[in-house]
Parts: structure tokens; sequence; C-alpha cells
């Protein structure tokens, strides 16, 4: 059956047709069909691990609440189990994410040239602490991903999956999924969850028993991760994250999933993001390009604004110049507490001349490296934070998101800043109930005033290729925006040459 022949041509397909541009998506999702997941899963690490898979996660066993009473879900808050997160009665929908082929076909009946293409159970297996389940999962999800998407490298690209646990576990997989197999695209684990206390490896994933810390990679980290992003940037690929932080210690509701659920991608991107500027990263590697998907772009403003304000406040020699306590006037704080403190105040005028009123002792900040928290970010005003943060990061925003329109809202922004958003479809899970459709919503945002046409523009041409193709210019060759693409970066290009004069 040609389903693109036979369907009605649907709204996103005649959006699409006004276009002068190609519309790519930056996040389209695939659904692993396990069986066949296992036979490359047994390739990679032969039967023994293809049972340690089942077993561990046949009959939600993976999820400890399903065989938790209710008094062990408080007692261990264990959150409650995600379900039923992918489509369902929409069962064509089901099945374009299952098989590539039916995507491709179906591709201008959603108004997309080209896509991105995810996995989701690499979602759950690239974070999770077994290491050897980890490491057989995503290269067992490389290698079949690689292989099935051939065929349709024209229309689609599927995204490698780069676990981070270390730095040369990141490089071998890196290398293999790039290097070996050739894939494009590559999403990463942003952050990692490391035990304080217990066994390592012990903590079921659903659980907040264990004690643990969020090591956002680019600062604080046990490892250097360094030669990781050099990696990326000679191999011309740009890391995108999909971090899930359900389970963290604010998202363990044991009853409600969506309590859990929302801002959570949005929350893992935000701790990535907030280490690779003041960890300095987007100062040592200013050409790498970083994308954070299906999380919006709300957070991101107000990180943004956030930094320039803590930078304008907490530089070493505004510190020094208006928080450093040795500054205090101790006679005019005594006088002051004399003229207007009252009778409970003014018993303790000694206590206020010595201590400020405080027990609490401030120790003296001798070591000023100690006290730059924008050392390794390179900057010496405020406009430096505009080049180390828009220049370098893109944020995936799904079609029902009216919160994109700030990503272009100069007057917000500080320096005019207008983020770098892409259009994530999210198709194959829930936010999706009808794929023909994205592109229909997310035009209704220029229908009604709040994005103009060269914005809709940016959102699902300009910026995907510029973050993708600005890494690797051929990474649109063979496929069907090459012209498009390619004419787009040598405009790119000739602007950056007549900036840089």
């Amino acid at each position: 059956m040609n389903l693109a022949a036979t369907a009605r041509r649907s709204k996103s397909q005649k959006i699409r047709e006004k276009l002068d541009y190609p519309v790519i998506d930056a996040d389209g999702h695939m659904l692993e069909v396990e069986p066949v997941l296992l036979d490359f899963l047994k390739v990679v690490g032969g039967p023994r691990i293809v049972q340690r898979y089942v077993d561990m996660l046949s009959g939600g066993s993976l999820w400890g609440w399903y065989k938790a009473t209710p008094e062990e879900r408080v007692a261990a808050r264990i959150k409650r189990a995600p379900f039923w997160f992918f489509p369902a009665a929409n069962t064509l929908d089901r099945a374009t994410s299952m098989f590539p082929g039916l995507m491709r076909s179906r591709l201008d009946e959603f108004g997309i040239d080209f896509s991105f293409i995810y996995p989701t159970l690499a979602i759950l297996f690239a974070g999770m602490d077994d290491e050897e389940m980890r490491k057989a999962v995503t290269r067992a999800i490389n290698t079949m991903n690689a292989e099935l998407y051939a065929p349709h490298k024209d229309r689609l690209t599927p995204a490698a999956v780069i676990p981070m646990h270390t730095p040369q576990e990141a490089l071998d997989e890196l290398n293999f999924a790039v290097g070996t197999l050739g894939m494009k695209a590559a999403m990463v684990e942003g952050v990692v969850r490391r035990p304080i206390t217990g066994k390592a490896g012990s903590r079921d994933l659903a659980s907040a028993t264990a004690s643990y810390w969020i090591d956002p990679l680019a600062l604080d980290s046990p490892y250097d991760y360094d030669p990781v992003w050099q990696r990326f940037t000679e191999l011309g690929v740009a890391p995108t994250m999909h971090t899930s932080t359900m389970g963290w210690v604010d998202r363990t509701s044991i009853s409600n999933v969506t309590y859990n659920h929302i801002g959570h991608f949005a929350a893992g991107a935000h701790a990535f993001c907030k280490a690779l500027v003041l960890g300095g990263v987007t100062h040592r590697f200013p050409t790498l390009k970083f994308g954070f998907l299906e999380c919006g772009v709300g957070w991101a403003a107000s990180l943004y604004n956030d930094l320039i304000e803590h930078w304008e406040k907490r530089n070493v020699p505004a510190l020094k110049r208006h928080l450093d306590p040795a500054r205090i006037d101790r006679a005019l704080l005594v006088e002051m507490a004399k003229q207007h403190g009252g009778p409970h105040m003014q018993k303790h005028l000694a206590a206020i001349a010595k201590d400020d009123g405080y027990f609490y002792e401030w120790p003296a900040e001798t070591d000023e490296a100690a006290m730059d928290d924008f050392a390794a970010v390179g900057i010496q005003n405020e406009h430096d934070i505009y080049d180390r943060f828009v220049k370098n990061f893109y944020f995936g925003c799904e079609s029902d998101d009216r919160i994109l329109a700030w990503a272009f809202n100069e007057k917000l922004n500080q320096f005019g800043a207008q983020f770098k958003v892409l259009l994530g479809s999210d198709i194959g899970h829930m936010d999706v109930t009808d794929a023909r459709k994205v592109i229909k919503t997310a035009w209704s945002l220029v229908d009604e005033g709040s994005l103009t046409n060269a914005n809709f523009r940016d959102l699902v041409f300009t910026n995907p290729v510029e973050m993708h193709g600005g890494m690797n210019p051929n990474l649109f060759k063979g496929t069907a925006v090459e012209d498009a693409a390619g004419k787009l970066l040598k405009d790119i290009k000739a602007r950056e040459k007549a900036a840089a004069k």
C-alpha cells in the first residue's frame, strides 16, 4: 500500500507546499522493536546479556513501584512508574515510529523534508548504573539503527547513543558509532548520577533511597571530559541531549507521573548547560555546538539572563566593592541601631558592633581564585556571556510549545539575544496524537502573530542546518535537503567572514 499516494493531503503538507525552504525535524523518535534489538544485543553481548535484559524489563521488574506495597513506596520513595507514553489509538503512527520505511514514506504527509531520529529505550539505558548492560544495549542500539536506517538516509538519519559515565566510555562509543558505523548525529547523557554512599550499581532506577550527586560533566566532575568535547569537534558532530531527571529528589512522587514528568528534560538540560558555561567548555571549544532537546527554551532564557546578572554582582571586583563584610561601617551601623533600633536592638549594641548582629562569622576570603565563579568562562564583561551562550546552544521545542516565541523576543533578553530554537516533532511519543498535525500546530503561532515567517524558517530550517551542518558541512549531502542546506551554509559562512572583518 502506497500511503503517501492514497492519503488525503494534510494541512501540514499544504503549509509545507507554501514554504520556499525545507522543513527539518530536529527530534523525531523511533520505537525500538525489542525482538529485533535482542538480535543485535546477542551479537554484541551474547545470550547471557540477552537473558539479563529480558529479566530486567519483564513484568515491570525494572520499576520497583509495581512490586512494592503502598507502604514500601512511601518508605523508599519509589516514584510512580512511567506508563502509556507511546501512541496506541493511532496505530498507524505507532507503526510509523517502529518501521523506518513507513516513517520515510509518510514524511511528505507530515510536511517534513528531513528528520533526525532519536531512540527511546536508549534514554533509559544510557543513564543506568549497570555498566555491562549500559554499554551492551547502547552498542546494540547504535548498530541496529545504523543498519535499519541506511536505506532511508536521504530523508532520515538516526542519532547515535553516547553513554557518558566516563570519558573513555564516551570516546569508545563515539569512535565506534561515528568512525565505524558512519552515524552523523549523537545523543549524550548530559548528567551522570554518581553514588555518594552505598554500593555502586545497587540503586533501583525508581528509588530515591540511595544517596547520589548530579555530575554535570563540565564542572566539579571527577573526570576530565575535555577529550570528549575535542573528539566531538574533530568528528564534526554536535552533542545533543535528552536526559531524564525523573527520580531526582524533587521528582519522586509515588503517585503522580505528571508531577515527575513535567520539566524533567529541562531540569537535566539546565544542569548541563549551566555547567558548560561556568566550567568553561564553550570558552575552550568555541566552535562546538550543543543541542538540548525536548525541553523548550523558557529555562534557557532565564538561565542566560541569570548568568549575566550573577556576573554583574559576583565578579571578583564587584564582590570586593559591594559585598566584602570588611567594608561595613560598624560605627554607622551602631549609630543607626541607637537611633532606629528600639530597646530590643539597643541592648545588643556590642554584638552589632562586633558581628553585625550575626553569630555566624564569615571566614576571611583570602584566595581570590577560589572566589571567582567565572574564572573558567574567560570573560571581561557582560557581553562575553552572550558569546559563551547564545552562539553555542540550540534548544528543542515541540510544536505546541507556546513559550518558544520568547526565543525571538529581543526586548526580553539582554543584548537583544535571540535563542536558536529547533522544532522537535517528538513523533512516536505521547505528545503527538496525530503526526499529520505537528507542522500545522507549529505554524499556528505564525497565523496568530506570535512568530513571523522568518522566525518559523529559523525554527524548522536555519537553526537545525546551522547546528548540524555547522559542525559537519557534508552532513546533508545526498539528502533531500542537500541543495538548500548547502546554500544556507555558504551564506552563513559568508556572513561570519564579513562580521570578522
